[in-house]
């Protein structure tokens, strides 16, 4: 799992509320409220559309609670690494992301 900080630059709004994200894959598991301390933990994980914003990994993680993974780690034909779930046939991969299915989760279903 991997905590991001969105970093979108929003038009047309007076304060950006950008949050704090613990993500699973394409799923967000918990979130840090923009200007809080706190985490607020989901009762299951949710699918968090990245698409039009922008995010950056942090190097240190704010989030304390240990969360249990099915996430598998895939490598792709061209060496990236995407994680997927088995559990709901997820895929971090852009031909996931446009498509809404890839070969990584056929290729893991057929093992």
């Amino acid at each position: 799992m991997i905590a991001v900080r969105e970093t979108t630059v929003w038009k047309d709004v007076a304060v950006q509320a950008n949050h704090t994200y613990l993500m699973d894959g394409d799923k967000a598991v918990a979130y840090i409220k923009w200007g809080e301390g706190d985490a607020f933990y989901f009762k299951n994980p949710m699918r968090l559309d990245k698409r039009g914003r922008k995010f950056e990994a942090l190097k240190s993680n704010p989030f304390t609670a240990k969360v249990v993974s099915n996430m598998i780690r895939v490598e792709g034909s061209r060496g990236a690494v995407y994680e997927v779930d088995p559990d709901a046939r997820t895929c971090a991969c852009p031909g996931y992301t446009f498509r809404g299915a890839c070969k990584h989760i056929t290729n893991l279903v057929a093992v």
